[in-house]
């Protein structure tokens, strides 16, 4: 693509630009909810943004649009979590265990061959692999000396591929597009309203009080709200109407994140940032075929709790394709919290051994 088309994308007024994604999106996520693809609305909306950010496209979603619509993935999944979902969480907690170390052992050596074959810097290539939260990694790179804009880049490179393997997977498995109107309460009569109220205040307040926490926007509303229902206290109800449009804007979210400058900047390394994110994806899918063989857990939600995607992209496609959700959460969650607390360990112990690596060479050329 030519930097013309791109300078007069630029041009456009914003409102053009909105007016114009907002057409694209709604019409990508329907056609690929008309071809069954899991998590259509979602997917489709992505693609499209990421389209319009390499054309040039300088509008933005605001965080707070983000937030959101996290807060309402976060209350769509509390609507799935009861007695039965928490008691086999409990139950599962050494398999989550042992695949969340696997998954932090497989991205450190991703990362250790990126910087060995990719020319990319060792604590800039620990967190842009770290499988977490892409925009905690982004925060924790730049706190410790990495890139956040290779970061970011290899982060959200990462979620694509991510997303798009998990709604073939479960396409390849025969599971269509249509499950997350299974699981919304469309508001269809007026005695719905105070529901849908109730849950929208838990929305705003759950996103206020996670705002500063790592998907603190979605964990603080799937939390109170599973929590609240179970109490008898909440009746979740949301319309499959702000469903779509929460994953639409998380989409889009995700996708005008890639600009031209950008992938200008991380060109050269875009091969090995796509490998890199493939090799990830196939050695944990590879994992989770083993453990659904040993543990009798199909082998879509397996792959999803072990798959080295963002928390909310997870759920989405957890709960469109009728996923073990508690299982998905419990492990994407668990494997964040565990990133956090290792990832500085583990990106010095990448740029440690980097750099003896390095200096045996330059002995060895000696």
């Amino acid at each position: 693509m030519s930097s013309l088309p791109a300078q007069r994308f630029s041009r456009l007024p914003a409102s053009l630009q909105w007016l114009a994604l907002i057409l694209a999106a709604g019409l990508g996520g329907q056609a690929l909810s008309e071809l069954g693809l899991p998590a259509a609305r979602f997917l489709g909306p992505m693609l499209v943004a990421i389209a319009f950010g390499i054309a040039g496209a300088t509008i933005r979603l605001p965080r707070l649009g983000f937030r959101l619509s996290q807060g309402c993935i976060g209350l769509l999944v509390a609507h799935a979590i009861n007695g039965s979902v928490l008691q086999a969480m409990a139950e599962s907690w050494p398999l989550m265990l042992v695949g969340t170390l696997l998954t932090l052992v497989l991205s450190a050596l991703v990362s250790y061959l990126m910087v060995r074959f990719g020319g990319i810097p060792g604590s800039t290539a620990a967190w842009g692999t770290a499988p977490g939260g892409a925009s905690a990694m982004v925060a924790m790179a730049e706190a410790h000396g990495g890139d956040p804009r290779v970061v970011a880049t290899m982060q959200y490179v990462r979620v694509v591929c991510v997303v798009g393997a998990g709604a073939l997977v479960g396409r390849l498995l025969g599971i269509d597009g249509s499950g997350a109107a299974a699981h919304s309460s469309p508001l269809s009569n007026p005695e719905d309203l105070p529901a849908l109220i109730n849950c929208l205040l838990l929305i705003f307040v759950g996103v206020s009080i996670g705002a500063r926490l790592p998907a603190g926007p979605l964990l603080v509303p799937l939390v109170a709200g599973a929590a609240l229902q179970l109490g008898g206290l909440l009746q979740i109800t949301l319309p499959y109407g702000l469903l779509a449009l929460a994953y639409g804007v998380i989409g889009c979210y995700i996708g005008l994140r890639f600009d031209r400058a950008s992938l200008v900047y991380v060109g050269r390394h875009l091969p090995a940032m796509l490998l890199s994110a493939l090799l990830l994806i196939a050695s944990c899918a590879s994992f989770a075929w083993g453990l659904a063989a040993l543990t009798g857990i199909d082998f879509l939600s397996m792959y999803l709790a072990t798959s080295p995607g963002g928390l909310d992209a997870m759920a989405i496609i957890a709960m469109d394709t009728h996923s073990d959700v508690g299982l998905v959460l419990a492990m994407q969650t668990l494997r964040l919290i565990v990133v956090l607390l290792s990832g500085v360990s583990i990106a010095r112990l990448v740029i440690r051994l980097s750099e003896a690596r390095t200096q045996a060479a330059g002995v060895a050329r000696r």
